[in-house]
């Protein structure tokens, strides 16, 4: 099945308790938060207070992204305040196992990302832990940036690993999506699909929509 993650990094935040609702009733699956900590990447975004807000507002799958060093240390505060799933990434914790295992143990789901120059082969030992791998498409920091090409190889890598050895975990794709590339990402893998200026800039709902009509026309794995 495929999902649609509209990300709120790219949301306008004068307006972001009116946007959310909008994603609600869009059909949207997933609510996808970028925690940023301006060490494991530049940018600074938000946390916790935000998270416990936004849960407040909506009743969507709240996806947590992790771009933060070391974020065992919050996974426990992120799961009490409503996160439904942790995504860490492989480069930023010197724990990944245990990490994972505590995420479970907690009872959200778990994911794992990779920057796109890091290669599908560091997921593998953790594979047995996860409901879902993130490949980033750009790199991870600032919203809109331009989507790396060369990504479409390694979803396809990913996805073949996933399909031979472990079916149900989902990938996700997260930076620089749009309109005109969806229907290349789905064709090489991804079924769960963040966007956020696709999403946020200009009608919500009508984008949504168009998202949507690709997703369904195209016959997933």
């Amino acid at each position: 099945m495929n999902y649609l993650a509209p990300s709120i990094l790219a949301a306008d935040f004068c307006e972001l308790g009116k946007q959310i609702d909008e994603i609600n009733e869009s059909g949207a699956q997933y609510l996808h938060i970028d925690v940023m900590d301006g060490i494991f990447v530049p940018s600074i975004s938000f946390g916790m207070p935000v998270l416990a807000c936004v849960k407040k507002r909506t009743k969507l799958f709240v996806d947590v992204h992790m771009m933060v060093h070391q974020p065992q240390r919050y996974v426990e505060e992120l799961i009490e305040l409503g996160a439904d799933g942790i995504t860490i990434h492989v480069e930023a914790c010197d724990c990944v196992r245990e990490t994972l295992l505590k995420i479970k143990e907690l009872g959200a789901k778990t994911g794992l990302a990779i920057n796109p120059e890091t290669p599908v082969s560091e997921l593998l030992p953790y594979m047995d832990l996860v409901d879902m791998v993130l490949i980033m498409t750009v790199r991870p920091g600032f919203g809109g940036q331009k989507y790396i090409e060369a990504c479409y190889d390694k979803i396809r890598e990913i996805r073949k690993i996933v399909n031979e050895n472990y079916p149900m975990v989902n990938i996700e794709i997260d930076g620089g999506v749009r309109l005109d590339n969806l229907k290349a990402n789905l064709e090489a893998g991804a079924n769960v699909i963040v966007a956020g200026s696709a999403v946020f800039k200009g009608n919500i709902r009508e984008n949504v929509a168009a998202f949507f009509q690709i997703m369904k026309e195209y016959i997933g794995r």
